[in-house]
């Protein structure tokens, strides 16, 4: 699976192009149309199966000024080091591209993969937090297809 984006590497494309690669299967498999929590139950089957340790609806605390004002659950934490949101919509919107950035700068964690379950043609972006290593037009949102 290609894991570029312009033509550029960036950080986790290994362990976000086995999430895409189980992504691909549970969405082969189930097809468009359920709620996201059987995308999210069936993701984490096919992720233990692939040997990716990870953890489900991870609360991230957000702080202003040193105290706690508010908290995000993140759908799965991948290691550590990728944050993966979840939808079963039919179009993808701004809301949803803040989320996952807002969760990226709450938790810390550089890579964020947003994927969208809900549409025949099932669709996913990279997100990379604070990196030079892309082009300020792939920074925000890179696309990947994972159909």
């Amino acid at each position: 699976m290609n894991t570029e984006i312009e033509g550029h590497h960036y950080p986790e494309q290994d362990l976000t192009g086995k999430i895409l690669e189980c992504a691909f299967t549970v969405h082969n498999t189930l097809g468009a149309g359920f709620l996201e929590k059987v995308y999210a139950n069936a993701l984490a089957i096919e992720m233990h199966a692939h040997h990716i340790p990870f953890n489900v609806e991870v609360a991230l605390k957000v702080e202003y000024r040193g105290s706690v004002v508010g908290d995000y659950i993140a759908d799965i934490i991948a290691d550590q080091r990728v944050l993966v949101e979840l939808k079963a919509s039919a179009a993808l919107d701004s809301v949803h591209v803040a989320q996952v950035l807002n969760y990226l700068r709450a938790s810390g964690i550089r890579v964020g993969l947003l994927l969208n379950f809900g549409r025949p043609n099932p669709s996913s972006s990279v997100f990379i937090c604070g990196s030079t290593l892309l082009p300020l037009s792939a920074f925000i949102c890179g696309c990947i297809a994972f159909a």
